[in-house]
């Protein structure tokens, strides 16, 4: 007993099946798409070491984006493009760390 099946149908489905997929969990917030424009390069920002004695200058106006201090970790907020965080990190792609509000300090040997 020969048997021939269609496997279109099935094809079909399985193909169905992974849009849906795709669709529920885009819906449900477990998957995102980015766009170029959410992301922020670490070239943005640029560290000004502060030394004892010296003046530096610095805009008035404030930047777009917000720091928060996350499980010891430097989160980065943006204020103008809403649902856009991350975290810094350095070129190494090693997250900035953060000490809450204290000021941190060298690590003891």
């Amino acid at each position: 007993m020969s048997e021939e099946r269609n496997v279109i149908p099935m094809i079909l489905t399985g193909i169905a099946s992974i849009v849906g997929t795709v669709v529920v969990l885009w819906y449900y917030g477990y998957l995102h798409f980015a766009k170029e424009q959410d992301a922020l390069l670490l070239s943005d920002f640029t560290m000004l070491k502060t030394v004892a004695g010296e003046d530096y200058k610095v805009s008035l106006k404030p930047a777009n984006q917000v720091a928060q201090c996350i499980d010891g970790v430097l989160v980065l907020f943006d204020t103008q493009q809403k649902g856009l965080t991350g975290v810094l990190v350095d070129n190494k792609k090693q997250a900035v760390r953060c000490l809450g509000q204290e000021t941190p300090q060298a690590p003891q040997q």
